[in-house]
């Protein structure tokens, strides 16, 4: 991303300002980055964390800048948006944060025509370590694309989805993802604990055994199913935890709950954009 190019933040909080962290980070100058919020002593601690300019109107922010990101929750987003009609530039590229509102509602909620590009971040982004699924309606252009992808790049990395309801499988894969390892976390500390072990020994176990596989898959020499195998001698103690994991359906657990967070995705797109 250019530092010729600004962007401002609709909505002050956690994510948003995990992203200008990012962006500032990279080399983006903060005069280019500006963020709007009804909440006036988040904005005064934002401003003295990142010396941005700051607005409580969120269409006096929209007419100043090339990009804006749409970071405020999704009950009130169609109220957001309806704000920014007359104000909002038809060649502005309007990226939203906002979990599971289709961009057709988006767009009609801004008027129309609008070039916006919807984002699935997860919370590791929080931690420059996120993932983020994006979808790009209709009116974005490639260098709106390649803005897009730098945007939420300062977080982690991002993936391009061709058709929006496969942001709703981003959703359930890795935008609910972090708290199946948490649960995995928990589970195996509580199991830590039954074995014998200290709450604080088996947690921080679980804790460092869960970043270090990650890490190992990520580096990419090996796939997961290479690593596992890896791990896993014949008769041994993992071969004997993964039977017993096996023996419960473990896949099937795992598919079937990643199927209840897909559907629900879906379903709350629907009643969310049927806000008017």
């Amino acid at each position: 991303m250019q530092n010729s190019t600004s962007i401002g933040f609709i909505g002050a909080g956690n994510m948003a300002c995990a992203i200008i962290s990012g962006l500032i980070n990279q080399g983006i100058s903060a005069d280019k980055i500006k963020i709007s919020d009804t909440d006036e002593a988040l904005l005064s601690l934002r401003k003295r964390e990142f010396n941005l300019e700051v607005f409580t109107d969120n269409s006096e922010l929209a007419d100043k800048v090339d990009i804006v990101v749409l970071a405020v929750k999704p009950q009130v987003l169609s109220t957001v948006c309806r704000q920014l009609q007359s104000t909002l530039k038809n060649d502005t590229l309007v990226i939203s944060i906002a979990a599971g509102i289709r961009t057709h509602d988006i767009e009609r909620w801004l008027g129309g025509n609008k070039a916006i590009v919807r984002t699935m971040p997860n919370t590791p982004a929080l931690l420059n370590q996120g993932v983020t699924g994006l979808f790009a309606n209709e009116f974005v252009n490639q260098t709106q694309k390649q803005l897009a992808g730098d945007v939420l790049q300062s977080v982690g990395q991002s993936l391009w989805v061709e058709e929006e309801n496969m942001l709703d499988a981003v959703t359930a894969l890795s935008g609910s993802g972090p708290a199946y390892f948490f649960l995995m976390i928990e589970s195996m500390t509580k199991a830590g604990v039954a074995l014998g072990l200290s709450e604080q020994t088996a947690q921080q176990l679980s804790i460092k055994t869960a970043l270090g596989a990650g890490m190992m898959a990520d580096a990419g020499k090996e796939s997961p199913r290479e690593l596992r195998a890896k791990v896993t001698s014949p008769n041994g103690t993992t071969q004997a935890a993964i039977e017993s994991f096996q023996d419960q359906d473990f896949e099937v657990i795992v598919a079937h709950a990643m199927r209840a967070a897909y559907d629900r995705a879906g379903e709350l797109a629907v009643e969310l954009g049927e806000c008017d």
